[in-house]
Parts: structure tokens; C-alpha cells; sequence
């Protein structure tokens, strides 16, 4: 139970570890089927399956399975296989628990109002930032993280499970969020708005002295290429994004995939100027 309970626990608050479960054995074991290990991406452990060869050689298989994403099963002969003196077989199964990943959402308006519920339907944990309490106060994100106050100022550090949404009303609030948040380290970043702007903020951005090879890691404009125009539409169009990135399903319809002046180092061609022409 010790184990289970462990493994809940880094479920609940997003921290990466492998559950390793003894499936099968035959003849003399050091453990018999249903042992528990939970391993963490640190390399610590809790519990046992066996000691010895067999498990170091799990703990290995289970950083190597959390670092690919990809759970698998592992069988040996430890006396044939692994030196060891039992005689017997094992066989366990090294499982990549699947946390709720952290959603943080910059901005309350409209659409954030419609993403945070599906977010929360779709297992994600979600912050939003915003400076205007009466938005933050509507019951949309009641059971989200309301943080109150410039975005600026309350800047998290994003780690690599982490999925982030610039959806302010303030275009400089944008670009200064893209610009902070663009070198950290997350699992995705998206951007709300027309291709005219993500194409301006990357040009100022590459003025700026920002490496440009950044640019990539921002979803911009955000969402698949579904024709959203409402307010739902387009959160539906936002949410079938990440859930692309989140199961590694990523293709070619993603709004953001189209190529942008910025990313070519053009100028901004006819159709995308602000003057219409």
C-alpha cells in the first residue's frame, strides 16, 4: 500500500515517476508477483522488487522508459541473464504514470473562459493569471488557481511537462510573455491571435537579439484549423491542440504550422499589413 499510496501522491501533484510491477516468475525468486516499486525521475525508489541485478536493471529500464514516455514490459533469467544465484525467471511490467500536466493560462477574457472548463474535463490543472479580479472571480475557474496581478510579475519557472496559453487582451503584455517564456523549458506554448501579429512579435523579437530558432516552440496562431470563429469554438479548436501534443499525435493542421514571414526572415507581405493592402 506504501507503494500505491506514493504513486498516487506523484499523480496528484505532477512529479514524474514509474510504477514497476512483478507480473510473472518461475522458479526460485527473490519476490513473488505483485511486488511494487515506484521509481521517480530522480532515480529514488520506494519499495522493493527484489534487489540484486534484477532490481537495478529495473530501475534503469524505468528511467529510461520515463525519459522515452513509453511504458514497457522487462523479462530476464536472473541466474542465466543476471549472475544472480536464484535459478529463476521474472518478468515485470515498468509502467510510465501519467500525471495531470499543469496548464497555465495568461489571460481571463473570453476565451480562457471557455478553455478552463475543458482543460479541467480533460485532466489538466490549471492556473490563470490576470491582473482584473472580476474576471478571475467568475465561476469558470472555480476550481482552477486564480492568480491576481501583472503576469509579468508572477512569472512561473515552467518545467518540461508543463502547458502554457497566452490569451491576454494586451498585445505588449504578449510579446513580453512570449519573450520571457519562449528560452524556458515546457511541453507547449501556445499563442492567441492573427498571423499578422505573431509575425510582427517575431520580427521584433529577432530585432530584439532573440535567438530565432526559438520561434518554433511557439504555437502561433494557437489551435487546429478547424474554421472556429466563437469564443467555444475557437477552445475546442485550442484544447484538440493540446491534446495532439499531449498523446504525440502532432500533424500538419495545426494553424501554427503554416509558415510566417518571420520564420522565412521576409518582410511582411500584402494581406498581412494593418492597412489592408
Amino acid at each position: 500500500m506504501r507503494v500505491l499510496q506514493a504513486a498516487a501522491d506523484a499523480l496528484r501533484s505532477g512529479e514524474k515517476a514509474v510504477l514497476v510491477t512483478v507480473i510473472g516468475v518461475k522458479g526460485s525468486a527473490p519476490r513473488r508477483g505483485g511486488a511494487r516499486m515506484l521509481v521517480y525521475g530522480d532515480g529514488r525508489s520506494i519499495g522493493t522488487v527484489g534487489g540484486g541485478q534484477w532490481e537495478y536493471l529495473l530501475v534503469q529500464e524505468a528511467l529510461e522508459a520515463l525519459a522515452l514516455g513509453r511504458s514497457r514490459r522487462v523479462a530476464k533469467h536472473l541466474t542465466q541473464e543476471l549472475g544472480m544465484c536464484c535459478g529463476g525467471a521474472m518478468e515485470a511490467m515498468v509502467e510510465v504514470l501519467d500525471p495531470n500536466p499543469e496548464l497555465h493560462m495568461w489571460g481571463a477574457g473570453h476565451v480562457a473562459q471557455r478553455c478552463a472548463p475543458l482543460a479541467l474535463g480533460l485532466g489538466f490543472r490549471v492556473r490563470v493569471y490576470d491582473a482584473r479580479e472580476e474576471l478571475l472571480a467568475l465561476s469558470a475557474f472555480d476550481a482552477c488557481t486564480r492568480i491576481e496581478g501583472d503576469p509579468r510579475r508572477t512569472l512561473p519557472a515552467l518545467g518540461t511537462a508543463d502547458y502554457g496559453l497566452i490569451l491576454t487582451h494586451d498585445h505588449q503584455l504578449d510579446q513580453d510573455l512570449v519573450e520571457a517564456l519562449l528560452p524556458q523549458p515546457f511541453a507547449y506554448l501556445g499563442m492567441i491571435g492573427s498571423r499578422a501579429k505573431v509575425t510582427r512579435f517575431f520580427q521584433r523579437l529577432e530585432v530584439s537579439g532573440m535567438d530565432t530558432t526559438l520561434f518554433t516552440k511557439l504555437s502561433a496562431p494557437v489551435g487546429l484549423a478547424i474554421g472556429a470563429v466563437t469564443p467555444a469554438e475557437i477552445a475546442v479548436s485550442i484544447m484538440g491542440e493540446l491534446v495532439q501534443v499531449r498523446r504525440g499525435q502532432r500533424e500538419t493542421y495545426n494553424l501554427s504550422n503554416a509558415k510566417l514571414p518571420a520564420r522565412r526572415g521576409e518582410a511582411l507581405p500584402p494581406g498581412l499589413r494593418d492597412d489592408g493592402s
